[in-house]
């Protein structure tokens, strides 16, 4: 019996309280909001205007990459000295061209009817075959030479100049993956 009467208690202390905070005197917020209604209302600035995107056109596409190791001038004197280096624009290009070299990796060997090819795989996970004469790599790349482990690659290169290429190698070695 104690807990009803407890529970009845606390019920009209609870309203009583509620009743007492119900009742307050609310004129000095009243007249703050009537004051902030009273004032003149502010300018709102215009949406700014954006100027028309420019599209940028990449001229340097030829150039060597800044990435790269750059030609050390002492091969290049030599290489200019010896023929006038050009990549050739007319060959039609082989399917491994359109990966960067750092992207193609060396799996394995192939003997067939007499002929070695090397595998190739690519960027995507497709493997390729490749022998001497082959072409690969963005940078004009011929496959010279191959081994059980490796294939070496001649690229032609921008020197830096307008009208500059070079010879650079470069080999792939067989991956263990």
């Amino acid at each position: 019996m104690p807990l009803k009467y407890f529970s009845r208690v606390l019920c009209v202390f609870s309203f009583g309280l509620l009743v007492a905070c119900g009742g307050g005197d609310m004129r000095d917020l009243d007249a703050f909001m009537a004051e902030k209604r009273a004032r003149p209302g502010g300018v709102i600035e215009p949406i700014p205007t954006f100027k028309a995107y420019e599209a940028f056109a990449y001229s340097a596409t030829t150039m060597r990459s800044p990435f790269d190791r750059p030609v050390e001038v002492r091969e290049v004197t030599q290489l200019n000295a010896r023929s006038a280096i050009r990549p050739d624009n007319e060959r039609g290009k082989e399917f491994l061209e359109q990966f960067t070299f750092d992207s193609l990796r060396m799996v394995g060997n192939l003997e067939r009817g007499g002929q070695e090819w090397t595998l190739v795989q690519d960027p995507d996970g497709g493997i390729h075959r490749v022998r001497v004469g082959s072409y690969l790599g963005r940078d004009h790349g011929k496959v010279v030479a191959m081994g059980e482990a490796f294939v070496a690659v001649v690229e032609i290169v921008s020197d830096g100049t307008a009208e500059g290429w070079v010879e650079r190698p470069r080999t792939i070695e067989l991956s263990g993956q």
